[in-house]
């Protein structure tokens, strides 16, 4: 059994001058191609913890997406699930100046039709096997749909993450059969319309209590940075995790 992770791959193209940067001029500097998506890098976190996990995703079908699969399996990510198609990635694509700040990009999120598809083909073979389920909270509403009922019916514990907050704001309903949502303490005020910049670790654990008992949302992680993490659910448990010094 294994953790099976459901969500994207992006590829971020990133562009940095080495001057000062000139509008609408030409640049010399460096492009950088980086492999994200939130649900890629969770599989491979899991995998950099001597965990296998089964990642059920898209790449496109060009060289780039080849190279996110070979990479990913170099770091013993199952990757039998993932579907080869055509945008099937998401990409951004971002150009800095030479403070380091964004000047201009574009996003594309990836097609999700097939990873629909693949769901209905072989979804009872990927989640009856399955230890739990992390997913992308913000996916296409049919995917995360047909998640959650294969869930339902092998009774696996289900944790979400999110990419994009504006969505998984909307999606109240999905978050009240997540076993637990995780995300960061921005996110977190997006999600209940508040500003919890200012607050201690403690006094946003009591408020995240008394908010998931409000809304019916079952548990919440929310991390804090260096202040560390913060742990509540509805029934009125909670905790504060402090932060680990970790060598990089």
């Amino acid at each position: 059994m294994a953790i099976v992770v459901v969500g994207t791959v992006f590829v971020d193209i990133k562009g940095f001058p080495e001057d000062l940067y000139i509008p609408g001029g030409r640049n010399a500097g460096s492009v950088q191609i980086v492999h994200g998506g939130v649900g890629r890098n969770v599989a491979e976190d899991i995998a950099n913890v001597e965990l296998r996990p089964v990642f059920v995703s898209m790449v496109d079908d060009t060289a780039e997406g080849g190279e996110v699969l070979r990479k990913l399996r170099n770091h013993r990510v199952n990757t039998d699930y993932v579907v080869t198609t055509p945008d099937g990635m998401g990409m951004w694509l971002a150009v800095f100046d030479e403070t380091g700040d964004v000047v201009g990009s574009i996003s594309k999120r990836p097609k999700m039709d097939a990873l629909v598809q693949l769901l209905d083909e072989k979804g009872d073979e990927i989640f009856s096997r399955a230890d739990s389920i992390v997913i992308e909270i913000d996916l296409d509403k049919e995917v995360v749909k047909r998640v959650l009922k294969y869930a339902k019916k092998y009774g696996k514990k289900v944790y979400a993450v999110v990419a994009n907050m504006s969505i998984a704001s909307q999606r109240r309903d999905f978050l009240k059969d997540i076993d637990c949502f995780v995300c960061n303490v921005q996110e977190a005020g997006i999600l209940f319309v508040s500003d919890y910049s200012d607050y201690t670790p403690m006094q946003l654990c009591e408020t995240l209590s008394q908010n998931l008992a409000n809304a019916e949302f079952p548990s919440m992680i929310v991390t804090m940075g260096s202040r560390g993490a913060v742990y509540a659910d509805k029934h009125g448990e909670r905790g504060v995790y402090p932060a680990s010094t970790v060598i990089v």
